[in-house]
């Protein structure tokens, strides 16, 4: 299944909580759109997300941002891991 790296470029009063509390609604809804969360990175001076996720398509992964809690991500890319 291809790997995701979504991109949040600002999102307001961004704290360790409230990233952590986006990412269990992800975890929630996740399975209805064939989606795996697996990690998540974050920036509380910037308001940068990373999200990582293995998903069929790229609409699959912002449909389960878009249900779970409404941040949908400024860009989503198909990345590859390296070694």
């Amino acid at each position: 299944m291809p790997l995701y790296m979504d991109t949040h470029h600002k999102v307001e009063g961004l704290t360790a909580e409230a990233v952590a509390d986006a990412h269990a609604k992800d975890l929630e809804v996740q399975d209805k759109y064939g989606v795996k969360y697996l990690r998540y990175w974050y920036n509380e001076g910037t308001g940068q997300v990373f999200c990582l996720c293995e998903a069929p398509s790229k609409e699959a992964a912002e449909a389960v941002h878009r249900e779970a809690h409404g941040l949908v991500a400024d860009e989503i890319t198909e990345v590859k891991e390296g070694a």
